[in-house]
């Protein structure tokens, strides 16, 4: 049988599949919908509406998302006018873009710019790094005046609160998704907008993984003539996946006393555990075997019991630690050394290393302002200053220090802009040592300062130029790298490409034009394993947008 024929055989059956979903699912909402009328939590005439258009809906995502219009008054306290994002039978996918993407050293790590829209890239981004990202920093549009090409396509370029919501609405959920169990995530916003956004937020992430409003002076004097209040602050909201699993924030330097047990890049080591250390389990006996630790995994080689809180024996444990024996004895001694609920092992701080880290203030007063982003995209730029409203490397510089993250943390910001969380990136690295990654995404919304794309004419062209010192025609006649050294590193930029579910045209299917090691995956050696792996990463991903709400 030829292989277009084969393919489309296969698609024939995952549509049934889908079709097939989709009725059950229809079916498990209508019920949800009718316990909520039980509840008192829906009124019964809205009920019948809402299950009328779910019986309509042309995908689970859809019947979901107006399944979930009843509760959006309980759960949050306030009411917005939700807005579905625009289906089409297209699959979205990521495609290298060889003029932008460049290597300085192919020793060196790689970070990714992604060009286009970001709820298809949040989705794409899924496939590889669900549970891996340690750190997101967005800075949303506030305005219509720079909300972009999304608000013009879907929304008519009219920028009510009901589409900033409708718009971060799904990609938050997704952000939660691609967060790691310990991962936090820095929203800025203004003040006009910024107790309905913490609204949404206390509803996609929960108000008890609330972390803190920061503070952030973004101006050094404030326009006393501009209306009834000088205003110089703006605001970073801060939350975590899981509050309890967020170690403190500070920008104080780590110690070996002061960093996590375990670190995901060190390698894998085993240690003796004396009895008696505290357990935040009931009494039990935790069995020798594999256990999964949020990103990792720990081997118990003997049985554990735990008795009152303590372990009643010695044993060998295997993980990614990152002290050695001594070291591991050392906390046994001072009694800082627990194991968690999921079985991993944590400290405590030491009292004197307690004082040492202190946490950071809700005041952020000597972190950058605005005068210092434009002065820093004129250092790369010249006079002829390409983007409005960038923030500032030390605000975000210290945002990501402040965070406990590992060796190899991934940051992640998926409204990019002038692609400043890649360059606080890079200078955190180089100060520290450490090798975080950084993923950004931006569209390529043409502007009259932009003609290009900001993504062609800002973003990319500001990474070049600080990571390897040129610009992409060679040149080097920039401010910058007269007073900088080459921050160094590699950058893969990545298009967000589309093709039908149904293309048969061989050379053009979905199975021929998406690339699996964009995705983290090696070649695929039989055209069945890459038809398996499309088929339930791409036809299937954006049915799972709301369903898996970790």
């Amino acid at each position: 049988m030829p292989h277009s024929l084969t393919n489309g055989k296969r698609l024939l059956e995952i549509k049934k599949e889908i079709i097939e979903e989709l009725e059950n699912k229809k079916e498990e909402y209508i019920a949800e919908l009718e316990k909520r009328v039980a509840d008192k939590i829906l009124e019964p005439e809205n009920f019948k509406l809402l299950k009328k258009l779910v019986e309509n809906a042309d995908n689970p995502n859809e019947a979901l998302m107006i399944a979930e219009l009843g509760t959006t008054y309980k759960r949050t306290g306030f009411h917005f006018d939700k807005r579905l994002e625009k289906k089409t039978e297209r699959i979205a996918y990521l495609k290298k873009n060889e003029n932008f993407s460049f290597v300085t050293d192919k020793n060196a790590l790689t970070h990714k710019l992604i060009i286009g829209d970001n709820y298809p890239a949040l989705l794409n981004l899924l496939i590889e790094y669900k549970g891996k990202v340690d750190v997101i920093y967005i800075d949303p549009p506030y305005g219509k005046d720079n909300m972009g090409e999304f608000a013009e396509t879907n929304y008519d370029n009219a920028i009510t609160r009901d589409n900033l919501l409708s718009m971060l609405y799904p990609r938050l959920w997704l952000a939660k998704r691609l967060l790691s169990d310990s991962g936090v995530i820095f929203c800025s916003i203004d003040d006009r907008n910024q107790a309905y956004v913490k609204g949404l937020f206390d509803e996609v992430f929960e108000e008890r993984n609330f972390v803190g409003n920061l503070k952030w002076k973004r101006k050094k004097q404030p326009s006393f003539l501009h209306g009834h209040i000088a205003s110089v602050i703006e605001y970073v909201m801060v939350y975590a996946k899981h509050k309890d699993d967020l170690e403190r924030l500070s920008i104080e330097n780590r110690s070996d006393l002061n960093t996590r047990v375990d670190n995901k890049s060190n390698a894998i080591t085993e240690r003796s555990i004396k009895k008696g250390i505290r357990v935040k389990l009931e009494d039990c006996v935790i069995k020798a075997g594999i256990y999964q630790n949020k990103t990792m995994t720990t081997e118990y080689i003997d049985d554990v019991v735990v008795k009152n809180g303590r372990t009643a024996n010695d044993f060998r444990v295997k993980a990614r630690f990152r002290n050695d024996q001594s070291g591991i004895n050392n906390f046994i001694k001072n009694d800082v050394i627990f194991i968690t609920k999921n079985y991993g092992f944590r400290r405590d701080l030491l009292e004197e290393e307690l004082l040492k880290r202190k946490s950071i203030t809700d005041l952020l007063l000597d972190w950058g302002d605005n005068q210092d982003s434009d002065n820093e995209i004129k250092e790369v730029f010249g006079d002829n200053k390409p983007f409005d409203y960038p923030k500032p490397i030390n605000l975000i510089f210290n945002l990501i220090k402040s965070v406990d993250t590992p060796d190899n943390a991934i940051i992640l910001d998926f409204f990019a802009g002038s692609g400043t969380t890649g360059q606080a990136v890079l200078e955190l690295n180089k100060e520290d040592g450490e090798k975080r990654s950084f993923i950004l995404v931006t569209n390529d919304e043409k502007t009259e300062k932009n003609p290009n794309g900001i993504a062609t004419d800002v973003t990319s062209k500001r990474l070049k130029r600080v990571m390897s010192g040129k610009c992409y025609d060679g040149t080097c006649d920039f401010e910058w790298i007269k007073k900088n050294k080459p921050l160094g590193d590699n950058l893969l930029v990545l298009d967000i490409a589309e093709v039908t579910h149904f293309e048969e045209t061989e050379g053009k299917t979905p199975f021929d034009v998406i690339d699996e090691t964009l995705y983290g995956e090696k070649k695929f050696n039989s055209v069945k394993e890459k038809v398996e792996w499309v088929c339930d990463n791409f036809e299937i991903t954006e049915k799972r947008i709301f369903g898996e709400q970790e």
